[in-house]
């Protein structure tokens, strides 16, 4: 029997969750989502299908695999935010807070290959068992485990990270929560009076100063949009935050702490070649 429209636009949803999470990108997974709907239409089958929604995120993540391994082949590196058109970034940062996706598992996940990142999504974000996963990989069942396997050590990273001070964790977290609203007195509490923000001239607008001295905090309130964007991470093993606005990286936020006060802030460009990790609860979707 065949899979009814109603039946599609039931599982929608997940299906779009699913193939947002395997490309990164809200305009991909509709497409995907779509193109699911398409084949499952032109399809014959006179299989009995039990569950509308299974089958059809099977298929939602089999196209979803087609275009991981389209781009690996064209050797396509994920997109900067700098290099992602306006219209799609501020879909996907609607999207990934609508549902309360973690930004930092949207840019690790772009670490991982094509079948690890199938694996890891349907198995550790979906719960879809791994004999299902195996048929969308074209794989056995221990070879579907592993992907996932890898695709979680990958995740957590493999390089030493320094360590972190609790207590300073503790002041860039309240500064950046200051930030968020625009509470400059909150922000100054925390600040060094002699404190310096050094930014890249091409993440400020036109004219705006790199280096700022003891004015830091009414400067950081232009970028409350950006902030809000940040999550904690490690990068190349060094502990800040990255700012990524719908999953795509665009600057790394680094803080200079002593005692009680921010002493630096420094903000860059993000850059490819980065490699990313961050501890599991900042990964949870």
């Amino acid at each position: 029997m065949p899979i009814t429209v109603g039946e599609f636009e039931a599982a929608r949803p997940q299906l779009l969750s699913v193939a947002y999470r395997m490309l990164g990108s809200s305009h991909d997974a509709q497409d995907a989502v779509q193109t699911a709907w398409l084949r499952t239409t032109t399809t014959r089958s006179d299989a009995e299908i039990e569950s509308p929604a299974a089958w059809l995120r099977t298929v939602t993540a089999r196209v979803c695999l087609d275009e991981l391994r389209m781009r690996r082949r064209r050797n396509e590196a994920p997109l900067l935010a700098a290099a992602v058109p306006a219209e799609q970034l501020t879909a996907d940062e609607a999207l990934l807070r609508k549902e309360g996706i973690s930004r930092a598992l949207m840019v690790l996940l772009n670490q991982l290959t094509p079948p690890q990142r199938v694996a890891y999504v349907l198995h550790d974000l979906f719960s879809v068992p791994f004999d299902h996963i195996a048929s969308v990989l074209g794989g056995t069942v221990p070879a579907a485990k592993k992907h996932a396997s890898r695709a979680r050590q990958r995740i957590a990273g493999a390089q030493p990270v320094e360590h972190v001070d609790r207590g300073a964790h503790l002041i860039v977290e309240a500064f950046l929560a200051a930030a968020e609203t625009g509470d400059t007195r909150a922000m100054i509490q925390v600040l060094a009076p002699d404190s310096v923000r050094d930014a890249d001239a091409a993440l400020l607008p036109r004219g705006a100063r790199t280096h700022v001295v003891g004015s830091t905090a009414t400067e950081t309130r232009l970028f409350r949009d950006r902030i809000r964007a940040a999550c904690p991470i490690t990068v190349d093993a060094r502990s800040m935050y990255l700012i990524a606005p719908g999953g795509h990286p665009l600057a790394t936020l680094e803080f200079v702490t002593t005692g009680k006060e921010i002493i630096r802030i420094k903000l860059r460009p993000a850059e490819r070649g980065h490699v990313y990790t961050a501890p599991v609860a900042s990964t949870a979707s």
